[in-house]
């Protein structure tokens, strides 16, 4: 029994040694699978590349979008058109303002230097409502150099600042008396040198009680000529020289009084009545107020808005009411 045994045993142990042999078909058909995996791969690369290329060339052939083109500038004004502009406003402010006028009551050279020296940092009417006391107390240079301050200060109280204001209108009488004859000079060198009395006010005096051309810088005309691109100056001296070189001297006086009504009546500091003006089209601040005209009418002063203007005694020709005296209703 035990051959037999034997024998399967020792086939078994010839079958594990003995290696199997391959298919001759899948011997064939590997190296041929490996080719084409090779190949593949060879040709995966440049693929990518072709891609890569075409999307270069769609990036660099596609057309870059079209940027919106800036707004041309405004050419700068010439001096040429700025003075015809200019001279138009004038002349448009001349038919709307044919009775303007200086907004201070007054008899005499005297009056108006004393009215328009108490007229800082108030208003015309104020000094107005004031100044009949005054002059009736003190008429001459002479009579208010002698007075007494503490008398003058409670006549001239309601124009504020009365201590600074008596000091003012006192020395420049005293000055008149004892350097002048006790009479207003007609010359700027002169009224320059009066106590209290600058280039602004030199120029009402001149211009109103003498006729002597000047130009009135007040904080209405500063205001408006820069609106209207007239100038840039802040200072009243360089304000001045800029326009007196866009008009002829004789038109420097009635120009002043020109302004500083539109100034008071229509083109106010807060709230110009852009919608009431009849210069909108020559101004390059439009729009800055209101332009509604129903809302911007309600914005007018003085005659203007039917209401009385300055002056206790305006005038002939003066379109409005006359101011009420002081503590009147």
């Amino acid at each position: 029994m035990s051959k037999p045994s034997e024998q399967i045993q020792a086939t078994a142990a010839a079958a594990k040694s003995t290696p199997a042999k391959k298919a001759p078909g899948a011997a064939k058909k590997a190296p041929a699978a490996a080719k084409k995996t090779a190949a593949a791969k060879k040709a995966a690369p440049a693929e990518k590349t072709a891609a890569a290329k075409k999307t270069a060339a769609g990036k660099k052939t596609a057309p870059a979008e079209a940027k919106p083109k800036a707004a041309p500038k405004a050419k700068p004004e010439s001096h040429t058109a700025l003075v015809r502009r200019a001279r138009r406003i004038n002349r448009e402010l001349a038919e709307v303002y044919s009775y303007a006028h200086p907004e201070l009551d007054f008899e005499n050279p005297f009056e108006l230097l004393v009215a328009t020296v108490l007229s800082a940092q108030t208003t015309d009417l104020r000094v107005n409502q004031t100044t009949p006391r005054l002059f009736a107390a003190y008429p001459t240079p002479e009579d208010l150099a002698a007075a007494s301050p503490e008398e003058v200060e409670e006549l001239i109280r309601p124009t504020g600042f009365f201590r600074a204001k008596t000091k003012s209108i006192m020395g420049l009488a005293t000055a008149l008396r004892d350097h002048h004859g006790g009479e207003v000079p007609g010359r700027i060198e002169d009224l320059v040198k009066l106590p209290g009395v600058g280039r602004k006010t030199a120029f009402v005096v001149l211009g109103n009680a003498f006729g002597v051309p000047g130009i009135t810088v007040d904080t209405h005309f500063g205001r408006l000529v820069r609106r209207w691109k007239w100038t840039e100056e802040t200072d009243p001296v360089k304000v001045e020289a800029a326009v007196a070189d866009l008009f002829p001297k004789s038109e420097w006086t009635m120009l002043s009084h020109r302004v500083i009504f539109h100034g008071r009546r229509i083109c106010h500091s807060r709230k110009p009545a852009c919608g009431a003006c009849p210069i909108a089209d020559l101004c390059p601040a439009y729009g800055e107020g209101e332009t509604d005209p129903e809302k911007a009418k309600k914005l007018l002063k003085y005659e203007m808005g039917g209401l009385p203007g300055q002056r206790l005694k305006p005038p002939p020709d003066y379109p409005g009411k006359a101011a009420p005296p002081l503590g009147a209703a």
